[in-house]
């Protein structure tokens, strides 16, 4: 059912809790992991730049070396954009990924509108099935 699971990684601990979920269904579904970092399009210094994409690479190899000795397919991909949430979406949509997992820290209230919701803007945007976990810690709201 599932062949391509798109993983969205933004160098957090909270944005990897989402691997143990994606280890497992990878192997019962024999699919691959795409996991895809996306960095700022404009505004850096190209030093700062550099800096930035080398700890995406070491930081997603990490991640695609964990999977694959543990017997999933992995491999990792690297975007560019202003908009986080646009950029998964367009991977997504162009790469005709089966499914998306991603971490939610689940922010409420001025914590989401200072930070934004990357995982809630992915949801409203894609056609295809998302995987969404709290991350451990995350605040749980009721009501």
């Amino acid at each position: 059912m599932y062949d391509t699971i798109l993983v969205p990684l933004d160098g957090s601990e909270l944005a990897k809790a989402i691997i143990p979920h994606v280890k497992a269904m990878a192997a019962g579904h024999q699919a691959e992991v795409i996991l895809l970092h996306v960095l700022p399009a404009t505004g850096v210094v190209p030093d700062v730049a550099a800096k930035e994409r080398q700890e995406a690479e070491e930081e997603l190899s990490e991640v695609e070396d964990e999977l694959i000795k543990d017997g999933v397919k992995a491999r990792k991909a690297i975007r560019h954009g202003a908009d986080p949430a646009a950029e998964i979406v367009d991977y997504a949509d162009v790469n005709d990924i089966d499914l998306i997992a991603m971490s939610t820290h689940g922010r409420s209230g001025v914590g989401r509108w200072v930070w934004g919701s990357v995982a809630s803007r992915v949801l409203r945007g894609t056609s295809a099935p998302i995987l969404l976990i709290r991350s451990p810690g995350a605040p749980v709201s009721v009501g």
